[in-house]
C-alpha cells in the first residue's frame, strides 16, 4: 500500500504527541522545588519506556478487537504487535500509545517531592493495564460505553473525541488517590519553599504541551472540514482559559502570573479535548474561559479540603476534563441536522450519556488506583524516609542534583550512596564544607 498523506499526518501528529511527555517533564520539573526536579522529569521518562514496552506487548491488542465481557480486548490478539506487520495498522498502534504514555506520565504530579522511583516504576505498567486500557477499549474500541456496548447502547454512546475520559478524568482521580495514599508533603500549607523553582521551565513545558497538543486533538481528524475544526478549537479554547485563568487571579490575588498563565493554557486544552471536534469555535471559546475560571478557583480547594495534589493534577485535568465533557452536553453540534447539546435543542440525551461517562470512567479510575497504590504502599512502600525528603528525592532516588548553586552542590551524577546511608547528613556536610 502507498504511503499517503494521511498516514504521514498521523504519524506527524504522533511525533507531536510523543515530543508532550518531555513536555510535561519541563512543566511539572519547573514547578517542584530545586531539589526534586530531577526526580519529577525522571517520573514522565520513565513512562515513555514502561508504557512503550507495555503497549507492544498486550497495551494495544487490549483497546481493540473482540472484547472480553465489553470490559477489554483479548492482550493475546496482537501480542508484540506480530499480527500487525506489514498492515498500516502500525501506524495507529504506534500513534495509540503516545496516548497511553501521557495519561499516566500526567499522574506524577500529584505526588511529587515524596514518591519512590522504583515504586512508581511499579505502578506505572500496572495501571496502564488495569485502567487505561480498559477505559479506552469501553470508549474507543467498541466496549461498554461505545454505540453498541451495554451502556452506550442503554443511555447514548458518550462523545470523547482525544481523551477527556479516557486521558483526563482517569488521570485526575488517579492523581487525587495517590495523593491521598501517600499523605502530605512535610510543610504542606506552610513551608515557602513549596513553590515553583523555575518558571522559564515551566512555560517552556506549557509551550512544547500546547504544540503537541494539534497533533493529541488533530491525529484522528477524518476530513479537511473536521481537522480544520479541530484545529481551531485547540487553538481558541487554551487561549481563552489562560484569559480566564489570570481573570480570576487579577480579582483574588492582585496580580497575574506566569505560572497561572501556563496552568490555564493546560487546562483549556484539557477541556476541548473530548470537545475539540463536536463544538463551534465560539463554544470553544467559552468552554476555555469558564475551564481557566473555574480551574483557578479549584486550586485552592487541596488547601481547603486537606489532600496534597502537589502540582494541581486534580484541579486541572480532572475538573477541566470534567468540565469539556459535561459541556458537551449543552454545546455540542448537531450532526446532520439531528442530536446535539441542549442549547442546539438537542434534548438531554447527550447529556446524560456524557454523565454517565464520567462516572464510569471516575468509578473504575478510583477503585482501581486505590487497589494499586494500597499494595504498593503495604509491601515496598510508595513514599520516601523523612530525611530522604527533607535532603531532595533528586539525591536519594538518583543521587543527582539538577543545579550548581554557587559551590554548594554539584550538577550532574554522586557516586551512588550506600543503601544504609543517610543522604541528609552526607548533603549537610557537603553545603557545609
Amino acid at each position: 500500500m502507498d504511503l499517503t498523506a494521511g498516514h504521514v499526518w498521523v504519524m506527524i501528529s504522533a511525533a507531536m504527541v510523543l515530543l508532550m511527555t518531555p513536555g510535561l517533564a519541563f512543566f511539572y520539573g519547573g514547578m517542584t522545588r530545586a531539589k526534586a526536579a530531577l526526580n519529577m522529569m525522571m517520573m514522565s521518562f520513565i513512562a515513555v519506556g514502561l508504557v512503550g514496552i507495555v503497549w507492544v506487548l498486550w497495551g494495544y491488542s487490549m483497546t481493540g478487537g473482540d472484547g472480553i465481557a465489553q470490559l477489554f480486548g483479548n492482550p493475546f490478539a496482537s501480542f508484540g504487535l506480530e499480527g500487525l506487520i506489514g498492515s498500516e495498522d502500525m501506524i495507529s498502534a504506534g500513534y495509540g500509545a503516545t496516548f497511553a504514555i501521557i495519561t499516566v506520565a500526567l499522574i506524577s504530579g500529584a505526588i511529587a517531592d515524596r514518591a519512590k522511583f522504583g515504586a512508581w516504576s511499579l505502578f506505572v505498567p500496572i495501571w496502564v493495564t488495569v485502567v487505561y486500557c480498559p477505559l479506552a477499549f469501553m470508549v474507543w474500541g467498541g466496549g461498554l460505553l461505545s454505540a453498541d456496548g451495554a451502556i452506550g447502547g442503554a443511555v447514548g454512546e458518550a462523545i470523547d473525541f482525544a481523551g477527556g475520559t479516557v486521558v483526563h478524568i482517569s488521570a485526575g482521580v488517579a492523581a487525587l488517590v495517590l495523593a491521598l495514599i501517600l499523605g502530605k508533603r512535610q510543610g504542606f500549607g506552610k513551608d515557602p519553599a513549596h513553590r515553583p523553582h523555575n518558571v522559564p521551565l515551566i512555560m517552556l513545558g506549557a509551550a512544547l504541551l500546547w504544540f503537541g497538543w494539534f497533533g493529541f486533538n488533530g491525529g484522528a481528524a477524518g476530513s479537511a472540514e473536521e481537522a480544520g475544526l479541530i484545529w481551531v478549537n485547540t487553538m481558541a479554547a487554551p487561549a481563552a482559559a489562560m484569559v480566564g485563568w489570570l481573570v480570576i487571579e487579577r480579582f483574588r490575588d492582585g496580580r497575574p502570573t506566569s505560572l497561572g498563565a501556563a496552568s490555564g493554557i493546560v487546562a483549556g486544552l484539557v477541556a476541548i479535548t473530548p470537545a475539540c471536534a463536536n463544538v463551534s469555535p465560539v463554544g470553544a471559546v467559552g468552554l476555555g474561559l469558564v475551564s481557566g475560571a473555574v480551574c483557578a478557583l479549584a486550586v485552592g480547594l487541596k488547601y481547603k479540603l486537606g489532600f496534597d495534589d502537589s502540582l494541581d493534577v486534580v484541579a486541572v485535568h480532572l475538573v477541566a476534563g470534567t468540565v469539556g465533557t459535561l459541556a458537551l452536553g449543552f454545546i455540542a453540534l448537531p450532526v446532520d441536522g439531528a442530536g446535539g447539546g441542549l442549547f442546539y435543542g438537542g434534548g438531554t440525551a447527550q447529556l446524560v450519556a456524557q454523565i454517565v461517562s464520567v462516572l464510569v470512567a471516575i468509578t473504575l479510575s478510583a477503585v482501581m488506583t486505590a487497589l494499586i497504590g494500597l499494595a504498593i504502599h503495604k509491601t515496598i512502600g510508595f513514599r520516601v524516609t523523612p530525611d530522604n525528603e527533607v535532603s531532595g528525592v533528586d539525591l536519594s532516588e538518583h543521587a543527582e542534583t539538577a543545579y550548581e548553586f554557587g559551590g554548594l552542590g554539584v550538577g550532574g551524577a554522586f557516586h551512588p550512596f550506600p543503601a544504609n546511608s543517610r543522604v541528609p547528613e552526607l548533603t549537610t556536610e557537603k553545603v557545609n564544607s
